[in-house]
C-alpha cells in the first residue's frame, strides 16, 4: 500500500483518514517510547556529495527511535529540481506509521496559500503536518486546515535569537505576541485539520507552556542549540509532543542510530 493512503479508508480517488493527526503521532509515541522528531536538513558538507544515499541512510538508521521525521524542504530546494523531486520520494518512502512534518514555514495571502497548502498535501504523498508562519493573520492559515487528518504547526516562540525581536514582544495589555499565534488555536475548531505549535526550548521562558492550549507541540533547540528539557517538567500535557533534533542525529561520535538512541533516551528521561 502507498504510504499517503496508510491511516484512510480509500474510494476510488479519494481518501478518508482515519484518525486525526494527533492520534497517529500519539499512537507512534506510544509504540515506540519516543518523543523524538528526527530532523533531515542535510547539509553540503554533511552530505560527501550524495544527498540521496546520505537522507536514506538516515531514515534507515533512524527509524525504529522516531515518533516523526521532519524533513527541512530549504535544504532539498537548494539542491534544485532534482533535490526537491529526492524531497518527494524521500516523503513517499518514509514509513507509513511514522508522521512525516514538512518544515516549510510557509505563510501567505489565502488564496496562494491554498496552492502552497496543494503543494504540501496533495502533490506530495506522505505529508502528515506542515510548518506555517502564521504573522499575516488568521485567513493565511486557513487554507492548510482544509485537509482532514493533517495539521499544521504554528511558529510561536521560535529558537532563534531573533524571537526578542517580534514573537516575546510584550502588548498593551501585558501578553506578548507569541499569545495572539496561541489564540489562533480557538479559531481553529471548525476546521478539518489540526492546529499545534512551535515552540523553541532556546528561548521558551518559565510558565510559557501554561499560556499555550493543549494542542500538539514540536520543540526545537535541543541538540546544536543547547535547550533545556526543564519546560517539559510537569506540564500535564495531553496532546502529543515532539522534541527535534536535526544536527545532533546527524553528526557526531558515533552512528546516526547510536545518536538517535543517545537523544530518544535523554528527552524519556527528562518526561518521566
Amino acid at each position: 500500500m502507498e504510504r499517503y493512503c496508510w491511516n484512510v479508508i480509500k474510494y476510488g480517488n479519494a481518501c478518508f483518514p482515519l484518525m486525526t493527526y494527533s492520534e497517529k503521532l500519539t499512537a507512534r509515541i506510544e509504540s515506540t517510547g519516543s518523543h523524538l522528531c528526527v530532523g533531515i536538513d542535510p547539509r553540503p558538507e554533511l552530505t560527501g556529495g550524495d544527498l540521496e544515499g546520505f537522507v536514506f541512510s538516515l531514515i534507515e538508521q533512524t527509524a525504529g527511535y522516531a515518533a516523526a521525521f521532519k524533513p527541512n524542504a530549504a535544504y532539498f530546494e537548494a539542491a534544485g529540481s532534482q533535490g526537491y523531486a529526492l524531497l518527494e520520494k524521500l516523503v513517499a518512502d518514509i514509513p507509513e506509521q511514522i508522521p512525516v512534518i514538512l518544515d516549510v514555514k510557509r505563510g501567505d495571502i489565502g488564496a496562494t496559500q491554498a496552492y502552497y497548502a496543494k503543494a504540501c498535501f496533495e502533490s506530495m504523498k506522505g505529508v502528515d503536518a506542515v510548518t506555517v508562519n502564521p504573522y499575516m493573520g488568521f485567513d493565511s492559515v486557513e487554507p492548510m486546515l482544509s485537509y482532514p487528518g493533517r495539521a499544521v504547526y504554528l511558529l510561536g516562540v521560535t529558537s532563534n535569537p531573533g524571537a526578542e525581536d517580534i514573537e516575546l514582544q510584550a502588548l498593551a495589555d501585558g501578553r506578548q505576541v507569541f499569545q495572539l499565534v496561541a489564540d489562533m488555536a480557538g479559531r481553529a475548531g471548525s476546521h478539518e485539520g489540526e492546529v499545534g505549535f512551535v515552540i523553541g526550548l532556546t528561548n521558551a521562558q518559565p510558565g510559557i507552556l501554561e499560556v499555550i492550549p493543549d494542542a500538539p507541540l514540536l520543540l526545537p533547540g535541543l541538540g546544536a542549540q543547547g535547550g533545556d528539557l526543564d519546560l517539559l517538567k510537569e506540564a500535564g500535557r495531553k496532546a502529543p509532543v515532539v522534541i527535534n533534533v536535526s544536527r545532533g542525529v546527524m553528526t557526531g561520535e558515533g552512528t546516526a542510530a547510536d545518536r538517535a538512541q543517545v537523544f530518544r533516551d535523554r528527552i524519556s528521561a527528562a518526561l518521566a
